[in-house]
């Protein structure tokens, strides 16, 4: 009998650590080579533990790495799904971002919290199964993507190329809570075409960087419409991040004696399950009416940012009664003894990640959840080892409990 106790016991922490650090040292942004060197690390990996793996072509020269431990049959299918490109370095740090750098309590790096702890975490657990000798009846599938800051551009060329199991977990980063609800993602460019006139005739001028300074804070402040319940309510959110105007969509920023008469802002909006991305478009749209009442002869307009360059991140949202729920409920009780906090768990539910892509496209039910997050997208990026270590052992007993020991 399989003694999930003496398999959470028999984790190497060493040997966790250093596979982390060996992900960490490649240079994995998306699109540039070092992403599918990380493919092809991965599959050897995978490859040496005995699992059947291969890269698969998202678009020349970048791949997914795909492995699955075939059960013996007879049990539930799981997926774990997570990213290998990661965000750029900044200013401001004070170890190498590259190094696979870690002490006694973080190990340190770029994309180690966005998700190369999640990734390595969900491999550590299929090889401590692996090496001990234990055999599943359901399947279980590591999928390691490409371009998901793309949109997930390599998750929707898995799924279209028939990658399924009965249930998923996403491994983005939420130190280790279970996120059962996240916000819908989109990228919105607003334009703001107002009146020049040089600055001795302002009183004859629309000014369009007033009209943008008018505009942020409202924007900001936006709750859409539609919510069917708080829950999906809770999860909005927007933000402008770019701002740039003075003279003419062609930016002569050379005259600043003249009022400005164009300004082009992108901004970001998260929205519920029962909110769609036309409802979102309906209230910018309708913000913006306003803004041209008050400010007569400014003329405003809208659309979505990379519209057809990448997918949409829709909404993701699964019942906390469902059995995989449940099962990551119980593992993390198991490790931890201490209730895991379930549901649209913020700040994580403000993500976008590749979870709604299995959900909406692959009709997958599945949970996010992984190590990292607190410290993410910030100057020395890192995870705590112990969140990262207890991730491992969450896995491996998510594992045994929904694909079960044949």
């Amino acid at each position: 009998m399989t003694d999930p106790k003496r398999l959470v016991d028999a984790i190497d922490a060493k040997a966790a650590l250093e596979f982390l650090a060996e992900m960490i040292r490649f240079k994995s942004y998306s699109g540039e080579p070092g992403e599918s060197d990380l493919a092809r690390f991965m599959v050897a990996r995978m490859k040496a533990i005995g699992l059947g793996a291969e890269q698969q072509r998202v678009v020349d020269g970048r791949f997914n790495a795909i492995g699955t431990l075939k059960g013996t049959g007879g049990g539930t299918s799981l997926m774990f799904n997570g990213h290998m490109d990661t965000n750029p370095v900044t200013g401001g740090w004070t170890v190498d971002p590259w190094g696979g750098i870690y002490d006694d309590d973080f190990i340190y790096g770029i994309g180690v919290s966005n998700m190369k702890s999640g990734d390595a975490a969900a491999y550590m657990a299929v090889k401590t199964l692996v090496d001990a000798g234990v055999r599943l009846k359901g399947d279980v599938i590591l999928e390691y993507v490409v371009g998901e800051l793309q949109g997930g551009i390599g998750t929707v060329k898995a799924i279209e190329a028939g990658v399924r199991a009965d249930c998923f977990v996403n491994m983005e980063p939420t130190d280790l809570n279970g996120l059962t609800l996240h916000a819908g993602s989109m990228h919105v460019s607003i334009e703001l075409t107002g009146v020049t006139r040089h600055m001795s005739k302002r009183e004859e001028a629309v000014d369009a960087i007033a009209a943008a300074a008018a505009l942020i804070p409202r924007f900001n402040a936006l709750i859409f419409s539609g919510a069917k319940t708080p829950e999906h309510e809770s999860v909005n959110r927007a933000n402008i991040g770019v701002i740039r105007g003075s003279l003419s969509p062609e930016f002569h920023d050379w005259r600043p004696p003249q009022i400005a008469d164009f300004v082009r802002l992108a901004g970001s909006v998260r929205y519920g399950p029962s909110q769609t991305e036309e409802s979102v478009f309906a209230d910018i749209r309708a913000l913006l009416r306003v803004l041209e009442s008050e400010m007569p002869g400014l003329k405003t307009s809208v659309v979505k940012q990379f519209a057809g360059e990448r997918p949409s991140m829709l909404p993701f949202e699964i019942d906390r009664d469902a059995p995989l729920v449940k099962a990551v409920g119980k593992a993390y009780a198991d490790v931890r003894g201490e209730p895991q906090r379930q549901g649209p768990v913020k700040p994580y539910c403000f993500y976008g990640t590749d979870a709604a892509h299995l959900l909406h496209r692959a009709k997958m039910p599945g949970i996010v959840c992984g190590p990292g997050g607190r410290y993410n997208t910030m100057p020395d990026e890192r995870v705590d080892i112990v969140d990262y270590l207890d991730m491992i052992r969450v896995y491996l007993l998510t594992i045994l409990d929904i694909c079960e020991v044949a």
